[in-house]
């Protein structure tokens, strides 16, 4: 069964994947094509071993969420799980590991978005991404030219589910490629 969040959460996975696919957007705004593809990134995709949805359970290991699930929007490069608090909360959690994505693409909320590193790795923190109250993005950098997403909504709280999205990367970082 669906809910109306998690089908809330996959049309902004499918908007997502939608305008991912048309232009970059830098932090400063603005926008430009997509670049075509660097030689590293023509040499294969970093995630190529890695199963989202089995990264996704690892890093939810201990926290009562159900085991990941494919997405219907990017079905080979995202997972989602959601994780019901009783009546009408719920927080879902969905993980997309993208090749040929510059981390710092497509930032919605540049206002508000917030730049920094993880073990090295860059990163960028989309808060209410969407204009979503509640709602967090971190997109982390995965060698040159690719991304893993985490993206967290859950109630009104944007800080909550900043702190989440945060605590997850940390755990996501060492299972990603470096490079």
């Amino acid at each position: 069964m669906v809910t109306t969040r998690t089908s809330r959460l996959l049309v902004l996975l499918g908007a997502g994947a939608i305008a991912l696919t048309a232009c970059d957007k830098s932090v400063n705004g603005k926008a430009a094509p997509n670049a075509p593809a660097s030689p590293s990134a023509s040499t294969g995709n970093p995630f190529a071993d890695r199963n989202q949805c089995a990264l996704l359970d690892q890093i939810l290991s201990g926290t009562g969420y159900p085991k990941a699930k494919s997405s219907i929007a990017q079905e080979r490069k995202a997972c989602v799980t959601q994780k019901s608090s009783g009546g009408l909360n719920a927080t879902d959690v969905a993980l997309l590991l993208q090749e040929d994505q510059r981390y710092d693409s497509d930032i919605k909320n540049t206002t508000q978005a917030r730049s920094g590193s993880l073990g090295g790795r860059k990163f960028i923190e989309d808060p209410a991404e969407l204009g979503s109250a509640g709602q967090c993005t971190i997109s982390m950098s995965v060698q040159t030219d690719s991304r893993a997403i985490i993206l967290v909504t859950g109630g009104k709280d944007t800080a909550a589910s900043c702190k989440t999205a945060e605590d997850l990367a940390t755990k996501l970082d060492p299972l990603l490629p470096k490079g």
